[in-house]
């Protein structure tokens, strides 16, 4: 696969994710505004789960940017040495 599709699948998938547990975490609320969780346990897990979520999403949108600009300058370099081949059969 391209580097290009690579990184906008990964951008993607990590603001979805970011989104997803963000969201997860508002339903969560009563009317008070404080987080609702059956157990102390269920506390826990799902916090320590989603912290970890979160920075597999951070990871991945990272990864996004980065791909999307190796495909740009890759495209760059290209079409510079494109360029320069050009300007040398010309000579």
């Amino acid at each position: 696969m391209s580097v290009l599709v690579i990184g906008i699948i990964a951008l993607v998938l990590g603001l979805l994710l970011i989104y997803w547990i963000n969201r997860r975490k508002f339903y969560r609320r009563n009317t008070s505004g404080l987080e609702v969780f059956s157990s102390f346990e269920k506390s826990l897990s799902f916090r320590f789960l989603e912290r970890i979520g979160k920075w597999i999403g951070y990871v991945l949108v990272i990864l996004g940017i980065l791909s999307i600009f190796t495909y740009r300058n890759e495209k760059q370099k290209a079409l510079e040495e494109s360029l320069q081949s050009e300007s040398t059969i010309r000579k």
